[in-house]
């Protein structure tokens, strides 16, 4: 199999196609008497001359150096790359979803705004909120979008509040949508357990804070189990509890953060409800909020009325639309198969599952790597390059060898708090000999550390590309073809 190609463009030579036309049955229109000259091209497209296997050839091996979920295991933590069942994808390209336009009248809509007030109602369930916005396209605009009703709640109070609290385990987008709502970030220090204690929580409050945004598990993948306390310790403050729910995976089922105090919570749909990833969008990143804070939902909200469903735009208080329609439609419906397929007790088997295999990981990890927090751990478990130091391989050698072994490598060096950090999330769909391979790599990997740390350091060894600069190729991609001087 050829690991490196060069682009379609390189093979192109004049006069070659893939295609055969029929001949022209029309009277012939020429360009210069159809259009203005304002809108014609003022020179050819640059496009390849090339056969029809070279087109299937390339691209079928471009998308072979694909790394994906459906080719193997995706142990990146606190980024969980669930399986998006088949029978979602299959439901999201019925003709009678994927041929809706937003513009058509209501009465055309009436099946996609049952299912995004059902969805709604579902989510709401699992959070245990009372209501809840769909229209937010990804977590972090989910974020930005939870922090904006939490700002119009306090105005609507006459109240000039400039402060959020944010654990140090807390998600790395949490500072950011802060700032973007015009908050200033307060860091709130865990304790030696990585935990959140109310006392430090006490230390940092005072009557300028609008809200704490805690993220539960947190970074480390661990619970935490003050959040009731720590909540009530804010409300009596005045402010608000935002719990970034990107890790609900593991709690779902067990778990509802609006029975313990939350008032606000996003859900990333693909951590959770096994919709795609997308690479950055098209996703979804609903926010469930508490009652005081529905005046402020976006608009529009989805309403029941008799046997319709409409969209309510009457909201006086409302922070406005924050996405364009009603949001990634696409995913939303593939949230809804999720949820009507797996059920309640679905949903709690998946929670089971996902922290059973992150715990069989820790268990096992821990007998060749540091395992900062030895506790059971939730959804993912951290270690670290500790016990490599003497060998000088670290991390990021450890992340890129497991690139040779066939796997996708895990988060490194986050969470912040953890030198050296190897996050694994192994999520509730890999089996136990799945696990028990990943491990395998690992160990093998840590012995060749020790034996031979330079094919480690060097690695990867196998794929098209080695080590690259990964700040220039992050900075400066090669995004688009260009022909050679001539």
């Amino acid at each position: 199999m050829l690991h490196h190609q060069e682009p379609i463009f390189a093979e192109s030579e004049p006069g070659r196609t893939g295609a055969s036309l029929p001949a022209l049955d029309v009277p012939e229109v020429t360009l210069e008497g159809a259009w203005p000259i304002e809108l014609r091209r003022l020179r050819e497209p640059l496009l390849p001359e090339v056969s029809e296997p070279q087109v299937v050839r390339h691209y079928t091996r471009a998308s072979q150096w694909n790394f994906s979920i459906d080719t193997g295991m995706y142990p990146l933590g606190s980024c969980t790359m669930k399986h998006n069942p088949k029978c979602a994808d299959a439901a999201s390209g019925f003709p009678c979803f994927n041929r809706l336009h937003p513009y058509q009248p209501e009465e055309d809509l009436q099946g996609a705004l049952e299912l995004m007030y059902d969805l709604e109602r579902m989510l709401a369930e699992v959070g245990g909120f009372s209501r809840v916005t769909l229209q937010p396209s990804a977590g972090a605009q989910g974020e930005l979008t939870g922090l904006m009703m939490i700002r119009a709640y306090h105005q609507d109070l006459g109240q000039r509040r400039t402060r959020v609290l944010i654990p140090d385990s807390a998600h790395g987008t949490n500072p950011a949508s802060c700032t973007l709502n015009g908050f200033y970030t307060v860091q709130v220090p865990s304790g030696p357990d990585g935990l959140v204690h109310p006392d430090a929580v006490k230390a940092a409050l005072s009557d300028d804070v609008a809200a704490i945004m805690i993220t539960n598990p947190n970074t480390l993948g661990l619970f935490e189990r003050h959040l009731a306390e720590i909540a009530e310790v804010v409300h009596r403050a005045g402010g608000l509890v935002y719990m970034d729910g990107a890790n609900l995976n593991a709690l779902m089922g067990r778990f509802r953060p609006g029975d313990m105090g939350v008032d606000v919570m996003h859900y990333n749909l693909h951590k959770t409800f096994g919709t795609p990833h997308g690479g950055g969008g098209p996703g979804a990143g609903p926010v469930g909020i508490a009652e005081k804070l529905v005046p402020f939902l976006p608009t529009p909200t989805v309403e029941r009325a008799g046997s319709r469903y409409v969209a309510d735009y009457a909201r006086p208080k409302s922070i406005g639309r924050v996405r364009a329609f009603f949001g990634n439609f696409g995913t939303l419906l593939r949230a809804w198969v999720y949820l009507r397929e797996n059920g309640g007790e679905g949903l709690r088997r998946v929670t089971d599952m996902a922290v059973l295999n992150a715990n069989y990981l820790r268990a096992r990890l821990k007998e060749s790597l540091h395992v900062p927090f030895p506790e059971a751990c939730m959804h993912e478990v951290v270690a670290t390059d500790k016990h490599l130091k003497a060998s000088g391989v670290t991390t990021l050698d450890l992340a890129k060898r497991l690139m040779d072994y066939g796997y996708h490598p895990p988060t490194v060096y986050f969470p912040l708090v953890v030198h050296g950090a190897f996050m694994v999330e192994p999520t509730e769909t890999e089996t136990l000999a799945e696990l028990d391979r990943f491990v395998a790599a690992v160990e093998a990997i840590v012995r060749e550390a020790a034996e031979d740390p330079e094919r480690v350091k060097n690695a990867p060894h196998t794929t098209g590309l080695r080590r690259l600069d990964e700040t220039l190729a992050a900075r400066q991609p090669k995004l688009r073809w260009t022909p050679p001087a001539a």
